[in-house]
């Protein structure tokens, strides 16, 4: 089975940025596949390369970074949503003069019509949300 995941949640805020990633990791674990992963709204934020968690909790964005690299799963950020929250790859820095870009490599910015791709191209989608 072929899986779609959104996430809505921003990594230490709410449960839903750790439920996904573990969901994730099930799912592949038994065999699946994952088509995307699309970060929308305040779940964007996993993308942030400015991210520093305490040593004793989970590193959320480099959890979801080993499994983007081990399972070749694509990480999607929603441009609209990253855009308004400051969330910026080096293209869209320069696009929009800041002196700064803050989203990981590993992260992709794009549109809300790869979401919908991957609605229509997975058997499964599935939200995550605060």
């Amino acid at each position: 089975m072929k899986f779609a995941i959104v996430v809505q949640g921003a990594p230490y805020s709410h449960e839903a940025s750790l439920s996904a990633l573990h969901f994730v990791k099930a799912v592949l674990d038994a065999g699946h596949e994952i088509y995307r992963v699309f970060f929308y709204q305040d779940g964007i934020y996993n993308a942030s390369d400015l991210i520093v968690p305490p040593q004793d909790e989970t590193d959320i964005r480099a959890e979801w970074l080993s499994l983007s690299e081990t399972h070749k799963v694509e990480l999607i950020t929603c441009i609209a949503s990253s855009l308004r929250r400051g969330l910026l790859n080096k293209a869209e820095a320069e696009r929009y003069e800041r002196n700064a870009a803050n989203l990981n490599t590993a992260f992709e910015i794009s549109g809300l019509g790869q979401l919908i791709d991957a609605g229509l191209a997975a058997d499964r989608t599935v939200t995550f949300a605060a």
